[in-house]
């Protein structure tokens, strides 16, 4: 799976995801992009999934027309993404197209 990984995510999550080819945005070029602009670029360029620690995102876009899945966090320090990724890497192997996933990562682990 070809998984986006959005500015605001934990760049440890590359590693975590080693199953999976995981590209961060600002490898593409696209540091500068909003939400909708970066999510039509990754479909655009044959990205399965967007990770991304955007809390607002399913408020701000309509994935109804979309291809490409979104997997949202609710934390994005790593100290706390890390002991979740069990969950997370289900979240990404259960993504199909035009599926939203939100991840819940508690403060208090």
């Amino acid at each position: 799976m070809l998984i986006l990984l959005d500015n605001n995510a934990p760049r440890g999550l590359v590693r975590a995801l080693a199953n999976h080819a995981v590209i961060e945005a600002r490898e593409c070029g696209w540091a500068t992009l909003k939400n909708g602009d970066l999510l039509t670029a990754a479909e655009l360029a044959g990205f399965d999934v967007l990770l991304t620690a955007d809390k607002n995102f399913r408020y701000q876009q309509n994935l109804k027309d979309h291809r490409i899945a979104v997997v949202v966090l609710t934390q994005l320090r790593w100290g706390l993404v890390n002991k979740r990724l069990t969950e997370i890497t289900a979240a990404v192997n259960a993504a199909t197209p035009g599926s939203y996933a939100e991840v819940a990562i508690p403060f208090d682990l």
